[in-house]
């Protein structure tokens, strides 16, 4: 907590934040804070405890028994979907990769767990509607960790992950970012199949196609949503679908090209979102995942897909002043659980579908986590982000559309 009380206080001071840190402290947060959140789900989960000592907290009363059915997958998906990342650089004698080593043996069994039969944290993949939007992160951290964590897997759980999935996609999408969710599902069983429904993955490009607005901005649907579901779902998605395909000589590489580019731009928008102070504009949906609705800046970082600018020390110190501002309030967790709000405990901003198990979306901003010590992103001096050299009357570079001549 002192570390996030620092840090925001530098900012609020007046102290340049790149002159008070150091990459190395600000990994040593990111890693803290990604563990701190993430600690919980695995630990339970790898024992067999999840539904028995995590709270259930939701705004509607009516919606207790679905959110109870979908809760183990929720909460676990998510937190793949954050941590492999990270995990994949594997075990090492540093104290972050004795770290890594427990969290790697941790996730391994949880997800034994998931898929057990017998476990008492048997999750479901096929009741109510929100197993198919987990299974896609789930199966998109996976893809993020094929040596650290399939690898691990032995073949009778691969099999029932397998089925599971199969039964997933079964599930009726709506007509937005979700038909992209059995696409990546449908992407993954190629990759490690070889076989899939290429028409799930096809429809789901297609009508993205239709739905781009321009400058990066996909509709969520047919029409156009000012919130973070192109930074959530819609572009991680569409760059791991795409490059699935183009690794199996199935995909348009033309739209894969293009789509990396709006992934860059977008990333770009992000970073230019975040203030001086850490914040970003609070608009739209699903707030209540915290700076997950981020995801799509770290997540560029990790996958090199940035333009030439933003450089990446100045997303990692954006990102990092977004982490200590959002976490300093004691109020966000319980006994080390995640509560309902956006920075601190804010019940009311929970729409319909949010439960305790939604909350852990945020551990996406993490994926930079990925990168190793050594890549620029963790390793050049701290730089001021966009918004600190406006605000600060320092050299800004231009921003420009991506149609701009």
């Amino acid at each position: 907590m002192m570390k996030y009380l620092f840090l925001v206080l530098s900012l609020w001071l007046g102290t340049p934040l790149w002159a008070k840190s150091s990459p190395q402290k600000e990994r040593e947060l990111w890693v803290e804070s990604l563990t701190r959140i993430a600690g919980p789900v695995l630990e339970n989960l790898s024992r067999g405890t999840l539904r028995q000592q995590m709270p259930l907290e939701f705004r509607y009363r009516q919606d207790s028994a679905r959110l109870s059915d979908v809760m183990v997958l929720e909460c676990f998906g998510r937190v793949m979907y954050g941590i492999c990342p990270w995990l994949e650089l594997g075990a090492d004698d540093t104290k972050e990769g004795r770290l890594r080593a427990r969290y790697i043996d941790m996730a391994v069994r949880s997800l034994e767990n998931i898929l057990d039969p017998t476990s008492p944290d048997r999750a479901n993949f096929r009741q109510h509607h929100q197993p198919l939007v987990d299974a896609a992160l789930l199966v998109q951290g996976l893809i993020r960790a094929p040596k650290q964590v399939w690898e691990r897997l032995d073949e009778p759980t691969r099999q029932r992950l397998y089925d599971e999935l199969r039964e997933c996609v079964k599930i009726e999408p709506y007509v937005n970012n979700w038909l992209l969710f059995p696409a990546v599902i449908e992407a993954f069983l190629l990759d490690k199949t070889g076989t899939c429904d290429l028409d799930r993955i096809e429809y789901g490009l297609k009508k993205h196609i239709e739905w781009y607005k321009g400058d990066a901005w996909y509709g969520d649907g047919k029409d156009f949503h000012y919130d973070y579901y192109n930074s959530i779902m819609i572009h991680p998605l569409l760059y791991d679908i795409l490059t699935i395909l183009s690794r199996h000589d199935l995909g348009d590489n033309a739209f894969l090209q293009e789509e990396t580019r709006r992934f860059g731009r977008y990333a770009a928008q992000l970073e230019r979102m975040i203030s001086p102070e850490g914040t970003y504009p609070v608009i739209g949906r699903s707030l209540s995942y915290r700076f997950g609705v981020l995801n799509t800046l770290s997540r560029a970082s990790l996958l090199g897909v940035l333009p030439e600018y933003p450089a990446p020390a100045q997303v990692r110190c954006a990102l990092t002043a977004v982490i200590s501002r959002q976490l300093d309030r004691r109020d966000n967790f319980r006994n080390g659980w995640l509560r309902l709000g956006f920075c601190g405990h804010q019940p009311e901003i929970a729409e319909g579908y949010i439960s305790t198990a939604s909350l852990y979306f945020c551990t996406s901003l993490f994926a930079a986590l990925g990168l190793p010590p050594e890549s620029a992103f963790w390793s050049d001096p701290c730089q001021p982000w966009t918004s600190v050299r406006a605000w600060g009357g320092e050299p800004l570079q231009i921003d420009r559309s991506m149609t701009h001549n």
